[in-house]
């Protein structure tokens, strides 16, 4: 693949940057990611993968956009309350970078579906909010041998790691198994500030657009982040 003239003057600050240049380029304009949730980390993540060039997207969301979203998941507008939430990704993907290819689909993750989805791409992100669907979007990659960018958000604390790449450990090789419902703090009692999923989300983007291009992302660590007092801890497993 050659880059278009477009194309080089929409990323030539991305091309100028050593680790990336136009070989690293063309990696993201040819790569397919899917992004699982289009909520308080899907946002940014789709915004940001979007506008670096990646080829092509996809996002699977069952939900629809509420006014109590749009605090933090700013890929949405008020104008598309009530849409579901990956037509709604589309508007602003289509608006940001009409290059980038998005395949929105309005489906439930569920253990028998996700092999399907996930075998198609190249790299999964991970945005949900439950470790039901962290377990099972884990256990498909690991089948499908797919990388996997995982991120979960606790109040302030932010967790981060990248799953089955190259042989890299996998989720269960760090917690074998899903916490009980009841030891789980709901999202929804806890709430959260806007900018922490944010600060995530494009953590998550940073690790796949180096996974990506060629660069080396994280491996067997969970990064640790207290954004209230920016303090970082790494545990290798």
């Amino acid at each position: 693949m050659k880059l278009t003239k477009e194309q080089i003057l929409r990323y030539k600050k991305q091309i100028s940057f050593a680790p990336i240049g136009i070989a690293g380029q063309v990696q993201l304009c040819q790569s397919r990611v899917l992004v699982i949730g289009a909520g308080g980390l899907g946002a940014p993540i789709l915004l940001y993968l979007a506008a670096a060039g990646v080829g092509t997207i996809a996002c699977i969301d069952f939900d629809q956009v509420e006014i109590h979203n749009l605090h933090r998941q700013v890929i949405h507008k008020q104008k598309n309350l009530a849409m579901p939430k990956v037509l709604s990704a589309a508007e602003a993907i289509e608006a940001l970078n009409p290059e980038v290819k998005f395949e929105p689909i309005i489906a439930k993750v569920t253990g028998t579906n996700l092999d399907d989805y996930v075998s198609a791409y190249d790299i999964v992100l991970d945005g949900t909010d439950n470790f039901n669907s962290r377990y099972a979007i884990n256990d498909a990659c690991v089948r499908q041998n797919k990388t996997l960018v995982y991120g979960s958000v606790l109040n302030f604390e932010i967790q981060l790691a990248v799953f089955n790449h190259e042989g890299s450990k996998n989720l269960r090789d760090l917690f074998p198994s899903a916490p009980h419902s009841d030891d789980v703090p709901s999202c929804d009692q806890n709430g959260v500030l806007n900018t922490v999923p944010g600060i995530l989300g494009l953590m998550m983007v940073q690790e796949t657009l180096k996974i990506i291009t060629g660069n080396t992302p994280m491996k067997n660590q969970l990064l640790i982040f207290h954004t209230a007092t920016w303090e970082i801890t790494k545990l290798n497993f």
